[in-house]
Formats: structure tokens, C-alpha cells, sequence
């Protein structure tokens, strides 16, 4: 009896175009903001401009040198013959093609990656692009459905805004601005929950239910109370230590009694 032998040709085959690797060209750019037109960065190790990678498997810091006529990055694995080349930003940008494999692996351990320079991922870019636009967007609709308490609520104590001499459209455009300028600030805010009681302090203030003296010194100014009712901590906001304190149990009954006195 004879008995077929399998065919694994195809599989290894397989196998192999999967684990092949794949070289791609790479761009980089310096993380300044404004670029110089040229700029070169440190292409060896000297004792004036340390270029060293530590290896975690020997625990030694191994001397960087990039010369494309050499099979390694490493100092102590290059022969004699060594060329030098500068490595030069143009515009900020560097390009470097595939072919080039020593200078990409040189570049990815350089000490000066992620600080002085960096890989450019288009990809990633782009996600990140589409996460801030949907941010936005987010932002700017939640400003749109915001009624006008929660209007003045931002515009006081977010934007610091004195919302009593604005109009409600004046308000609204101003909020969206906000919220289109700085929709992670924006949608915090939204979410916090002592921003309608800040609102409601400062309310307390602009109708002179309370006084500050001193910018220290919380006072009732009710018809039969002038007592001092708290004092704000060096350098804290009033609001929002207001706000703190109308939370407590002590501070229930005092917002009870406050709330009674809004027109």
C-alpha cells in the first residue's frame, strides 16, 4: 500500500512570506516648533557629545557612530574603514529611505529620540487629528444645548466672564468659542459637579446677598445677619471654596437659607 506524502511546499512558502520583513522608508522631524532650515544632530560618540545606548543584556553603554558603509551602529563592531556623514534636518524634516538600514536603526537608538526629534507616524497623526476634531465636535454640541442658566454657569466661573451686562447671544457665541478653543477644559467642566453651585455662589454675590472683604472674608448681607460666614484659604478661589463648604452638612442649611433670598 502506498501512502501520499503531504505537500508542505505551499505551507512553508507561507510561512516564510509572513515572517519576511518588511523595510519601509521613514521620516522624521525635530520637535521644535519652528525648525531651522538646516540642523544637524550628533552622528558619533565623543567626550565632548555623548552618543551611548546601554544594553540591557551586558550592562555596558555601547558608543554610537553612524557610518553607511558599516554593518553596525556600535563603535566596537565597525572595522577600520570608517566614513562619516553629518545627519542633517532640511526645513526641520529628514528623510530616509529604506536602503538606508543602518541610519534608521541608528536614528531609533539615538538618546536624542523622543526629545530632539522624532519618528513621524501619519497614521498615528492622523488618529490623533480625528480624536481632537471629535472632541470638538462634542464640545461645540454641548454648548449648543446648553440652557441660558448653564450659560451664565460657564461663562462666570469657567470663563471667568461678568455675564450681567451680556446679551443671551453675546453668551452663546462666547461659550461656543470656548468650547471650540478648548473643548477638554469645556467638557470637564460640564462634568463637574460643583459648577451649577459656583454659579449659584457667584449669583449670591452679584446680588449682594453676600460680600467679600478683604478678598479673604465671606459675609451674609441679609436683614438681620452681617456675620462673617467663612474665610478663603491664601490663594484659593472664593467660589469654589464657597461651593465646598455649601456641600457639608454645616453648609446645607446656610444654602437653604441663601437659596431663599435669590430674586
Amino acid at each position: 500500500m502506498t501512502t501520499a506524502k503531504k505537500n508542505t511546499t505551499g505551507a512553508k512558502k507561507t510561512s516564510f512570506a509572513r515572517n519576511k520583513k518588511v523595510f519601509t522608508n521613514k521620516t522624521y522631524k525635530l520637535t521644535r516648533n519652528k525648525a531651522p532650515l538646516s540642523y544637524s544632530i550628533p552622528s558619533r560618540h565623543t567626550n565632548r557629545k555623548a552618543l551611548l545606548w546601554f544594553d540591557e543584556e551586558t550592562g555596558v553603554n555601547r558608543a554610537l557612530r553612524y557610518s553607511r558603509n558599516q554593518k553596525s551602529i556600535f563603535e566596537d563592531e565597525q572595522d577600520e574603514n570608517v566614513i562619516l556623514e553629518p545627519i542633517v534636518f532640511e526645513d526641520g524634516l529628514l528623510f530616509v529611505p529604506k536602503e538606508n538600514q543602518i541610519l534608521q536603526k541608528f536614528l531609533a537608538h539615538h538618546p536624542g529620540l523622543g526629545n530632539m526629534f522624532v519618528e513621524v507616524d501619519t497614521e498615528k497623526d492622523a488618529s490623533s487629528d480625528v480624536s481632537r476634531l471629535d472632541l470638538s465636535l462634542e464640545a461645540q454640541i454641548a454648548a449648543k444645548e446648553l440652557d441660558i442658566e448653564m450659560l451664565e454657569t460657564v461663562a462666570r466661573v469657567v470663563m471667568g466672564l461678568r455675564v450681567d451686562n451680556l446679551t443671551s447671544s453675546e453668551l452663546k457665541r462666547d461659550v461656543r468659542l470656548f468650547a471650540n478653543r478648548n473643548p477638554n477644559d469645556f467638557m470637564e467642566a460640564l462634568n463637574d459637579p460643583l459648577l451649577r453651585l459656583q454659579n449659584k455662589c457667584a449669583k449670591f454675590f452679584s446680588e449682594n446677598i453676600l460680600v467679600l472683604k478683604n478678598k479673604k472674608d465671606v459675609y451674609y448681607n441679609i436683614t438681620g445677619n452681617k456675620n462673617k460666614l467663612l474665610t478663603v484659604p491664601y490663594g484659593e478661589d472664593p467660589l469654589f471654596i464657597l461651593a465646598s463648604f455649601l456641600q457639608s452638612d454645616e453648609g446645607l442649611e446656610v444654602l437653604r437659607i441663601l437659596d431663599s433670598k435669590l430674586k
